[in-house]
């Protein structure tokens, strides 16, 4: 090769010793035009390089006064006071992950750092990931949004609804929430080690399962009740129509298509994600006695995945509402997803909320030592998602969203801090 070093100053270094002079100007001349592009890109790189050390700057440090009243501390000193061992963060703009930090520990005990690579629950996060796997159901063809259940069903049925005779629960109203399901309890989960019942024991209130039966207490789509239960009745109908257990439904048709590799729906988690899973930790911030708690209603509560990876997912509804994608679904199917079905303020999966003049689709989750928050703009390519192991994560993560929406100007007119 040429012993020039390669440069933009210096002769092309593709080019071999002895070659004919023609081929050398004509790669003197390729390399010359090239030169503003690359001079461009890595512009570019460093301005998004900038711009990204600043955002995490301005949401870790000590912030100006605020609704939230957390003026005056960093991240870690708030960790401190709220005794939230660790957090992980992933930040989204212009469609593609901006950046991913992680503060504290996945175990405080033993002084286990977080990385943006630690999968944490997702808790009720993991209600909208195993929605896109039903609507991916719906575009194979395998039942309609507005089908009744029962009739997709094979291994349990809803019981009859003694409200509206004839009135079926449909799979829209089972993944929004309205479709008259009144279970008023959260999922506990189950310590590992411990017995834990299957679904149709869970969905019948039987031993082992530690919550009562899931039982319709109004007719559908009369209002909306927050109902874990109807998404595990969704969850058994998902598997029923596919012939296949969900966990390895949703890694086929959602998270490996997605790119998620630091996720799984598996319950108890494997053994060779244990060393990669933070620990649960309560409201004083001590590790629980149990590392965590298993989840067999692995569509409402079960996802193990990390900041970065929920991010991927938010960032292909959003490039698929666009026409950008169609990895999973289509951007048809996808509306679903984004359109409140008519009671309440859920689509298909996702909560459907406005701040200032943006629209938004997000969710929230809380387990057993595990609390997060996720959410993404309907047509402006940002969104956060924020992952904590501990009872208090809650203050965190409302903290850290409003100091990124600050960050980046959110739907203001206002100069945005970045720009």
């Amino acid at each position: 090769m040429n012993e020039k070093a390669p440069g933009f100053g210096s002769e092309p270094f593709f080019f071999l010793q002895g070659e004919p002079e023609t081929a050398r100007i004509s790669n003197t001349r390729t390399m010359r035009s090239l030169k503003p592009i690359l001079i461009g890109l890595m512009t570019a790189f460093a301005a998004w390089a900038q711009t990204s050390a600043e955002a995490i700057r301005l949401v870790e440090g000590r912030q100006t006064p605020n609704r939230q009243g957390m003026d005056g501390f960093t991240i870690e000193e708030l960790m401190e006071k709220f005794h939230v061992p660790g957090v992980s963060v992933a930040v989204i703009r212009d469609f593609e992950v901006h950046w991913a930090k992680a503060w504290g520990y996945a175990d405080a005990e033993a002084k286990t750092p977080v990385t943006p690579e630690t999968m944490f629950q997702a808790a009720s996060m993991s209600k909208p990931v195993a929605a896109l796997g039903s609507l991916k159901a719906v575009e194979r063809g395998l039942f309609t949004l507005d089908q009744d259940v029962n009739t997709i069903l094979k291994t349990w049925k809803v019981p009859g609804n003694p409200f509206v005779p004839g009135c079926p629960v449909t799979p829209r109203g089972l993944t929004s929430h309205t479709s008259g399901t009144g279970d008023g309890f959260g999922f506990p989960g189950y310590a590992p080690g411990t017995k834990v019942p299957t679904v149709l024991e869970i969905l019948d209130g039987r031993a082992p399962s530690n919550t009562g039966p899931v039982r319709l207490v109004r007719a559908p789509f009369e209002a909306v009740q927050y109902s874990g239960g109807a998404v595990t009745i969704q969850q058994l109908a998902l598997s029923d129509a596919a012939g296949k257990e969900f966990a390895p439904l949703m890694q086929e048709w959602v998270l490996g298509p997605i790119g998620m590799t630091n996720s799984t729906y598996q319950q108890p988690l494997p053994l060779e994600r244990e060393k990669q899973a933070a620990r649960a930790h309560n409201g004083a911030g001590k590790g629980s006695a149990a590392r965590w708690h298993v989840y067999p209603e692995m569509a409402a509560a079960g996802l193990w995945t990390t900041a970065t990876d929920l991010a991927k997912f938010l960032i292909d509804v959003q490039l698929t509402l666009q026409g950008k994608s169609s990895k999973v679904v289509g951007q048809k199917t996808m509306q679903e997803m984004v359109t409140p079905v008519g009671v309440g303020p859920y689509g298909v999966g996702f909560r459907i909320s406005k701040y200032g003049e943006g629209w938004y689709f997000e969710h929230g989750g809380s387990n057993f030592g595990f609390r997060s928050d996720m959410a993404a703009h309907r047509v402006k390519g940002y969104g956060v998602v924020i992952l904590t192991n501990g009872d208090n994560g809650d203050v965190l993560t409302r903290e850290i969203r409003e100091r990124v929406a600050r960050a980046y100007g959110w739907d203001t007119l206002d100069k945005p801090v970045l720009r």
